[in-house]
């Protein structure tokens, strides 16, 4: 039998992303958040990232409800994927938004079915999602976008100006593309 944790889940999930017909660009795991506010069990980046919370036997559903306050900002797309145990609960205590995943065992194997699909996040917050990014990666685009060097500027500072700037969907492909470009 296998214990449904966040660590079997995780390493039958990656697998099954990885397997897709809507193959990720790149995958992260432990994705430091809202700067640094939560972080993100896995993150693939399609067109954007999708932010996957897991939540096994022994998690309790409300520290997702917690953390959801962090991706909610900072991701468009965000899934739980949780076991039997705690799936009635998610769906009455999830925004609808979210994605919600079951995982199962099954004949000595990890399986999932979606329980319902992820929604765009209306929640989503351009300045917040720019702090996931590394300063350098904030300077490099504000020097594309504006031609100014701000080096001395703070993150703060940076996300401040970059959100006024660029529209929900242009944070959202940039900071992919900056993500995608950390594992290149």
């Amino acid at each position: 039998m296998i214990e449904l944790n966040d660590k079997n889940i995780r390493s039958a999930f990656i697998p099954r992303l990885l397997r897709s017909k809507n193959k990720p660009k790149a995958i992260f795991e432990e994705l430091r958040v809202h700067n640094g506010n939560a972080i993100a069990d896995i993150v693939s980046i399609h067109k954007e990232a999708h932010c996957y919370e897991i939540k096994g036997q022994g998690d309790k559903i409300e520290r997702a409800i917690a953390q959801g306050e962090y991706y909610d900002q900072a991701f468009r797309k965000i899934t739980l994927i949780t076991t039997s145990k705690q799936l009635k609960r998610a769906v009455n205590m999830l925004p609808s938004h979210w994605g919600i995943i079951e995982a199962k065992e099954v004949n000595h194997s990890i399986v999932f079915t979606y329980v319902r699909p992820a929604k765009k996040n209306l929640l989503f917050n351009k300045r917040a999602a720019l702090l996931t990014l590394w300063k350098a990666e904030l300077l490099n685009l504000t020097v594309e976008i504006t031609s100014d060097k701000l080096d001395k500027s703070s993150r703060q500072q940076l996300t401040d100006m970059l959100s006024k700037h660029l529209s929900k969907q242009q944070a959202s492909d940039y900071i992919s593309k900056q993500l995608i470009e950390r594992i290149s």
